[in-house]
């Protein structure tokens, strides 16, 4: 019996629905994944509607990275059961990839925000302020090390984030003890550090304590960097404000948001307290 072709539709009416061009269902029916309901002797072809059900399938295992050929053998075989197990396989990567791009976006919005924030800073002033306190991951010490171990301490903490999804867009600083401020070895850290959710805590974390920080800035590479705590150091003095234990350095601006090391600004935070207090 003669089939209604009014409830068929064309092969360039079921590509615009499908939203692909004519040559990929040409293709589908060519290896025999997606074959047209009728076929006339004309070379005609129609498809249902129902067909559209099969062509979303296909492009679900399409993004689950299965080959066609192995899609075909699927629609070929397919069971209730082993349906739901694909749909449950594509639910899951579905979810791994909200959560990537979760974390993207955090990361995305901490820098924007981040520089955002710093475009209004006078870099060339010093000033006294309360910090809360905050959680650290710190890399393993790196304190005297040669350079070699310092380039493999730096790799394994930038692995250890990125591996772990840990890095949310804060910068990745360095802790530089009082005992090497005093000895004027600006550049012997301690640790690296980034900072971590209030409610984060690992073995390699540590606590930055609230309390009162002198926070300056320098601008230009680090090798110079002296010239600015020599300048912090100054302002304490007049302010009768003596360093505690550590300093806590952090690009504001890297290169991501100016051009070249000469440009580049790193936050001083040095935790203090008065004179009179000691």
């Amino acid at each position: 019996m003669t089939q209604p072709m009014h409830k068929f539709f064309t092969t360039g009416e079921f590509a615009k629905i499908c939203h692909v061009k004519k040559q990929t269902l040409f293709h589908y029916d060519e290896i025999g994944l997606l074959q047209p309901e009728i076929k006339k002797e004309n070379g005609y072809r129609y498809y249902s509607y129902q067909q559209y059900e099969v062509f979303i399938v296909i492009e679900l295992m399409k993004d689950l990275n299965m080959p066609l050929k192995e899609i075909r053998n699927f629609l070929s075989n397919k069971t209730p059961e082993e349906a739901v197990q694909l749909l449950q396989n594509q639910l899951t990567q579905i979810e791994n990839k909200i959560k990537k791009l979760n974390h993207t976006k955090t990361i995305v919005k901490t820098k924007m925000e981040k520089i955002q924030s710093a475009m209004n800073i006078d870099i060339e002033g010093i000033t006294v302020e309360d910090l809360e306190q905050s959680v650290l991951l710190i890399s393993n010490n790196i304190l005297d090390v040669s350079d070699k171990e310092y380039l493999n301490t730096v790799s394994d903490f930038i692995d250890l984030c990125n591996r772990n999804e840990l890095y949310t867009g804060h910068p990745i600083g360095a802790i530089l003890s009082k005992e090497e401020m005093i000895k004027k070895q600006f550049g012997n850290y301690s640790y690296l550090y980034t900072m971590m959710p209030q409610d984060y805590f690992s073995p390699s974390t540590i606590v930055q304590p609230a309390g009162k920080y002198v926070i300056g800035f320098h601008k230009g590479d680090d090798e110079i960097i002296a010239s600015s705590y020599m300048r912090i150091f100054e302002f304490m003095e007049q302010q009768n404000l003596k360093m505690k234990d550590y300093s806590y350095e952090e690009f504001i601006f890297d290169e991501i948001s100016v051009n070249g090391e000469d440009n580049y600004v790193t936050k001083i935070m040095i935790q203090v307290e008065n004179e009179q207090s000691l």
